[in-house]
């Protein structure tokens, strides 16, 4: 076994693909995340003297997660084991703390436990960890590249530190081309390359701030070229189409967005469509994209179309269950709904308002407005006075509903378009209704 152990960690290292090969194994090699892991930093504090706590690492593939889990497995003293959300389940997190608890007892050693892909654990896997994070058995280190807020158990986060990997920049990525042309393929691979400035800075360009896929495109056109000189053309062939990538965290992904979200409201589902295909394209989220539509049915369509909220929350549970690419699908029925529904704002003007009010205005209930189910209630008046709507024809009665010493301002005011015709209608109704029992 020792034998073949040997030989395939040899085949590894000598068939392994160059984003393998070119993985630092120290800090000061890392290219990026400097708002993280720049000198003085917190992280790279806690990683330097080895007193790291529990961390969830999230960010777009190809930042580096995984090789910063392998850097502090190189560093720290404690013991380091690795699992991948994908092929794990309970069985093996409960193999990682019997041997994390025979470490403590013999060696007196804590284990990091880096867990790749942490959101492909369901809530019970998750579960599984927590007493385990929390009484100090394990230090947990996970990988995601989905929002930790929305992927991971509240309990987790609390007992976690976050920290956000950005996409690389275009420099970055052409400093670690550079280092992999200078480095593996010249040194490792015995190979007198010369690759053109402007090849490097096209693969560096295209591959939308994941070095994994710049690397993987250099490898490509070196394989695939006869000659050890890889020009402009080269490089194109061996990326075929752009990755539309834009910084998540950046201007640019604010802009798309923002302009999703007005072509929504402006009723143009073709402008919406191309706004949706660049976001899916450059490999946005797709649960941020649904909840952008949530939003949008709600503020910008309202009770003009009711449904349209059904609408999105349906495209968001879709998205959850079958992911991507499927969930192209139901983001874009929402979508095209959604700019295509009559629209109002009125629920959402009405909210702010209130808010508002209730800035410098304390509300206060009245006495016939408070429950008097509960003992003693009726012996303080509570609910004396309260007239039963559905007691009167029509299922409506007149009577004061707002709190005490309330000025009277009318927060909500539906339009007249859609759904909220039939609001308008049913209070001009009530309203008749009003002043017939006052005459």
């Amino acid at each position: 076994m020792n034998l073949f152990s040997r030989q395939y960690d040899a085949f590894l290292k000598d068939n392994s693909p160059l984003a393998e090969k070119m993985r630092p194994q120290h800090l000061d090699d890392f290219v990026g995340q400097s708002h993280i892991l720049s000198e003085g930093k917190m992280l790279r504090r806690a990683i330097m003297a080895d007193r790291l706590s529990s961390i969830i690492l999230y960010g777009p593939p190809g930042t580096g997660k995984t090789t910063l889990a392998r850097i502090i497995a190189q560093m720290t003293k404690k013991r380091f084991e690795t699992l991948n959300a994908v092929t794990s389940g309970i069985k093996d997190i409960k193999e990682a703390v019997k041997d994390a608890i025979q470490q403590i007892s013999l060696y007196s050693r804590q284990t990091i436990v880096f867990i790749d892909e942490i959101h492909r654990f369901n809530k019970t896997q998750q579960d599984a960890l927590l007493p385990y994070v929390e009484n100090g058995t394990i230090i947990l280190i996970g990988a995601t590249t989905e929002n930790p807020y929305f992927e991971v158990n509240n309990a987790l986060l609390s007992r976690s530190m976050i920290f956000e990997l950005k996409a690389l920049t275009t420099e970055d990525v052409a400093t670690i081309l550079h280092r992999a042309i200078d480095g593996v393929l010249a040194q490792e691979a015995k190979i007198d390359l010369a690759v053109d400035e402007d090849a490097i800075q096209l693969m560096a360009d295209y591959s939308g701030g994941d070095a994994r896929k710049a690397l993987n495109a250099l490898e490509l056109a070196v394989l695939t070229t006869n000659s050890h000189h890889i020009a402009i053309n080269d490089a194109r062939e061996s990326i075929q189409n752009k990755t539309a990538y834009y910084d998540k965290s950046g201007d640019k992904h604010y802009d798309v967005a923002s302009a999703f979200i007005k072509s929504l409201r402006g009723s143009d589902p073709d402008a919406a469509l191309i706004w949706l295909g660049k976001m899916i394209k450059s490999g946005e989220d797709p649960k941020f994209i649904a909840r952008r539509l949530v939003i949008a049915a709600s503020e910008d369509v309202g009770n003009a179309d009711p449904h349209a909220l059904n609408v999105a929350m349906n495209c968001f549970n879709a998205v959850h269950v079958i992911g991507m690419p499927e969930g192209r699908i139901p983001l874009a029925q929402a979508t095209v709904y959604i700019a295509c529904a009559p629209k109002s704002n009125a629920a959402y003007e009405a909210i702010n308002k209130t808010m508002e009010l209730l800035n410098h205005y304390n509300p206060e209930v009245p006495n016939h407005l408070k429950d008097k189910s509960y003992q003693s209630a009726s012996k303080l008046g509570h609910g004396l006075g309260y007239l039963y709507p559905h007691h009167y024809p029509y299922g409506y009665v007149s009577q004061n509903y707002f709190p005490l010493d309330f000025n009277g301002e009318k927060l909500y005011n539906p339009k007249h378009v859609g759904y909220e015709k039939n609001i308008n209608r049913y209070l001009d109704f009530i309203k008749k209704l009003d002043t017939e029992e006052e005459i």
